[in-house]
C-alpha cells in the first residue's frame, strides 16, 4: 500500500506537458482558447525550448512535431465558450502557472 502511494506521490511531479495540436476538434483531448488578457486566463502558459523543461504541471509547455510523442493533444478554438480552457501566453518562465485550480485535472 505504501509503494502504489509513494508512485502515486512522486507520478504526478514527473507528468511531463508535452503537447500537440491537432487540426480538428474531434481529435484533440482538450479543447484551448487563447485569452488577450492575463486575468482572464485559467492558466499562463510558457513555451519551453526543449522537452526536459516541461516537467509538472504548472503551465511550461513543449510542443511536439508527431503526435504520439504527445501526453496532450490540444486543438485550438476561436470562440473562448468553446474552450474547456482559457490560456494566456507569458514571456517569462517565472510568470507561468495556473490561476484556476480547479482545472489542473484537465491537464492531467
Amino acid at each position: 500500500m505504501l509503494k502504489i502511494f509513494i508512485f502515486l506521490v512522486f507520478s504526478s511531479f514527473l507528468y511531463s506537458q508535452k503537447l500537440y495540436s491537432v487540426n480538428y476538434s474531434n481529435q484533440a483531448d482538450l479543447k484551448v482558447y487563447v485569452v488577450k488578457y492575463e486575468n482572464q486566463a485559467d492558466l499562463k502558459v510558457y513555451k519551453v525550448n526543449y522537452e526536459n523543461q516541461a516537467r509538472g504541471n504548472d503551465g511550461k509547455w513543449f510542443f511536439v512535431k508527431y503526435e504520439n510523442q504527445a501526453d496532450k493533444k490540444i486543438y485550438f478554438v476561436d470562440y473562448e465558450n468553446q474552450a474547456d480552457l482559457k490560456i494566456y501566453f507569458v514571456r517569462y518562465e517565472n510568470q507561468a502557472g495556473w490561476r484556476n485550480k480547479s482545472k489542473m485535472a484537465l491537464m492531467y
